[in-house]
């Protein structure tokens, strides 16, 4: 193996200039080399850790090293010319428009980081891309965090970047709303084991399942080669080639967008939203890390280095970081309504976190200003057979087994009657049109004129278009509506005041007229917040953990936070404003969940168990998804983009329960690396023959687990569903694991595991509370 002990710049040919021809510079890291031409494109990249080097770079398809984009031209500019200054690290590349770009790029012992420190004149840009960068890997691919990875082992190598500042985001720059559509796309990840049919070619897109209402239903395809796309910072092309590709915006001007994260669905149709400036965010300081390392050790070498050096999120659980397979563990998810035993089953099972989830959407509401159960705790939602307790009360007794509860919310959904939506909505929240009334109105009028019909008819948000959320704001009422007239003069149709409570008053000619921006109904109905309004609603969460004993949230209808147009921005700000408030009041790292799983929230989230059930993992069958391809889809989605992946909601231990049922689950979990969160309900349970045999079962693997002692080639056997595995726990530090036959009889030795020196024994600090 090749290395190095500190990173070099080497400057391969320095061509004369008086003969019109530019530099070209080679840069490497300890296991990456780049080569940039003479006219500012990436037309080398090797693994310089063998030998000969392995090139990734396509010979057909050379990469810009930062591309321009102007959205009103929807026109992208590539560099043609390029020089580097060795000593101040800085690339100046010029484009066909005239602008100039000036780039630090500083190599460190692990990645490259790039950084835009100015580009002038602008000439109209209004976004720029860092690539996209070409590869010639046809294997795995992250959309999310744009990495690119061949796992086999005769390759064994992967190139990815991270966004090193809030506003560089991964994908495109074209992409609409900063949010990329939600969707399926051809690749096969082995052309030997998953070929193609004729009918299919790689790099193809369709559209997802179902009535485009059902989350579930959106997962259509169980074929391995239909993979579903939460994001665009990785693309293939026609040959299955991976490319991966980072954006940054100016964000200081008002635009408009035609906005829908499911775009190519009838129900989900685009609106067109107006899109606030957000003055002081703009590209210039745009940072990415770029890099590229074996894929076996990526993550835990790479990407976590760039992490702490950079000073990117790094939320941790029992001291291990999030992201490090370690520290995967599952949570307990309540149900039934009775607590008595709750935090035993979960301190038994070395679980860390209970999700009470049958006490339904805790809704943001600044108007309790964060005590949930009241200013005196007099609320008391937790049933206890010696007790009803309020959250925080609750907290407090699982704190003392090093376990925290949280609850589910509705994200940044503002729901009807709570302050800032009604009965007196506030003024800060996000509209999708501003008009003016062309005749004043009286409290009763149903006769609404407006100065300009366009887009006016479009139905409520993108998302299900869910006609009792169509509505304006005037002044301080809610008006409903649904329709505008064809001809002049244009009054709204169908008009109901006093909307959500709200109270009907007079309003002047030209008065102005806002056509909300909200989120969908079945319960998550609300109205969606301004970036001012949402960083308050981030902190008021900080302010519920710190004041109820709250260390765990499950975000659903977490796309909400891409209905403001600002994408994976908004996402991005809004973790950052919440972990932000709760580190300045003392909370530690919030464990969290959601609806979805995006560039935005990749560094702050801990774990993605959406849905549950036999849509994800069915344990009978021993399938991904047996009655959808969710499970498949989903596994697919964090494998790829290094994150853990989740078996939703699952695998409630009842009367016929079995132990042998969770020595599979938690074999399948510790070999692919997942997490659940398993369902208690109290009586079901205790209803369970095998309930103590069960609890025993899993504590041994999550003990196992979190020492660290799988290695990679143990967890390959365990991720294949065929085999049948039995861990026993020798001491604080060893174990034994078996092979077992079908229906339990029959165990192998098969290998002695032992803990990893790295991951000592966590003695497990009870959490203090504060107020």
């Amino acid at each position: 193996m090749r290395s190095f002990l500190k990173p070099q710049l080497l400057l391969c040919a320095a061509l004369a200039y008086g003969l019109g021809v530019f530099a070209q510079f080679d840069f490497h890291t300890d296991y990456f080399k780049i080569h940039i031409d003479a006219k500012g494109w990436i037309t080398s990249m090797k693994n310089i850790t063998v030998q000969p080097n392995r090139e990734f770079s396509p010979v057909d398809q050379p990469s810009p090293f930062l591309s321009l984009y102007d959205s009103k031209k929807m026109v992208y500019y590539q560099p043609v010319k390029a020089s580097y200054n060795k000593g101040n690290k800085t690339l100046l590349l010029s484009y066909t428009n005239g602008s100039v770009a000036a780039i630090t790029l500083a190599p460190q012992k692990k990645y490259f980081k790039l950084t835009l420190q100015s580009l002038s004149p602008r000439n109209g840009i209004d976004a720029v891309q860092w690539g996209a960068y070409h590869t010639n890997i046809t294997n795995l691919f992250g959309e999310i965090i744009g990495v690119s990875r061949d796992t086999s082992a005769a390759v064994n190598y992967a190139i990815g970047m991270l966004a090193l500042n809030d506003n560089t985001l991964g994908g495109t720059a074209e992409t609409i709303g900063d949010a990329a559509p939600f969707q399926y796309i051809i690749h096969t990840p082995d052309v030997n084991r998953f070929p193609l049919p004729g009918h299919l070619h790689e790099g193809q897109v369709f559209t997802l399942g179902g009535n485009g209402v059902s989350d579930v239903a959106f997962y259509a395809h169980k074929e391995p080669y239909y993979r579903i796309m939460y994001g665009n910072a990785a693309m293939v092309d026609d040959k299955g080639r991976i490319s991966i590709a980072y954006q940054s915006r100016d964000r200081t001007f008002a635009r408009q967008v035609y906005f829908s994260l499911i775009p190519n669905m009838a129900v989900n149709t685009p609106n067109h939203l107006n899109v606030q400036p957000l003055p002081g965010v703009d590209y210039i300081g745009s940072s990415i890390a770029l890099w590229g390392s074996a894929d076996s050790t990526a993550l835990m070498d790479v990407v976590r280095t760039i992490v702490r050096s950079e000073g990117l999120p790094y939320p941790t659980i029992n001291g291990k970081w999030v992201k490090d397979p370690a520290a995967y563990v599952p949570d307990a998810i309540t149900s039934g309504g009775l607590y008595d035993s709750i935090i035993s089953y979960t301190n038994r099972l070395g679980f860390k976190a209970i999700s009470l989830y049958d006490q339904g959407f805790l809704r943001p509401n600044r108007g309790n200003e964060g005590y949930i159960d009241g200013k005196n705790f007099e609320r008391k939602p937790v049933k206890l057979t010696a007790g009803n307790r309020s959250h925080r009360e609750f907290a407090e007794m699982a704190a003392k087994y090093g376990i925290t509860i949280g609850r589910t919310t509705i994200t940044n959904s503002l729901a009807p009657g709570t302050k800032d939506a009604s009965p007196i909505p506030g003024d800060s929240l996000c509209y999708q049109q501003k008009r003016l009334l062309a005749k004043s109105i009286n409290s009763t009028d149903t006769v609404i004129i407006v100065d300009d019909p366009e887009y006016l008819e479009e139905i409520a948000s993108w998302e299900g278009h869910c006609a009792n959320l169509n509505m304006i704001k005037i002044g301080k009422e809610l008006i409903h509506y649904l329709g505008v007239s064809a001809k002049a003069p244009y009054r709204l149709l169908n008009v109901k005041r006093g909307y959500w409570g709200t109270q009907p008053t007079n309003h002047q000619f030209n008065d102005t007229i806002y056509k909300l921006q909200v989120t969908i109904n079945y319960g998550y109905d609300g109205l969606i917040p301004n970036m001012q309004l949402q960083d308050k609603i981030a902190e008021y969460y900080a302010d519920v953990c710190f004041i109820n004993g709250l260390r765990y949230y499950d975000f659903d209808g977490q796309e909400f936070l891409f209905n403001n147009g600002h994408g994976y921005y908004s996402a991005k700000r809004f973790f950052r404003k919440m972990f932000e408030r709760a580190a300045a009041l003392g909370v530690p790292s919030i464990r969290f969940t959601g609806a979805t799983l995006s560039e935005g929230s990749w560094h702050y989230q801990s774990i993605w168990n959406v849905g549950g059930g036999k849509n994800l993992y069915d344990v009978d069958t021993r399938e991904w998804g047996s009655t959808t391809s969710q499970g498949k889809d989903l596994r697919d989605v964090t494998y790829g983009n290094f994150f853990p992946v989740g078996m939703g909601g699952n695998f409630p231990i009842k009367a016929n329960s079995t132990v042998e049922q969770y020595e599979h689950i938690q074999a399948i979990s510790v070999g692919i690396g997942t997490t659940y969160s398993l369902y208690l309900n109290q009586k079901d349970v205790e209803s369970c023959p095998q309930k103590d045999a069960i609890f025993k079962t899993i504590r041994t693997w999550e003990n196992a687990r979190a020492a660290n002692a799988f290695p990679g080639w143990v967890k390959k056997e365990l991720a294949d569903p065929s085999q049948n595995f039995r861990l026993e726990e020798v001491d604080a530090g060893n174990w034994n694991l078996y092979k077992v036959n079908a229906g339990g009889a029959g165990k192998r030795f098969f290998v002695a595991l032992k803990r990893d020196k790295a991951y000592p024994l966590s003695t497990g600090r009870a959490t203090v509370y504060r107020n």
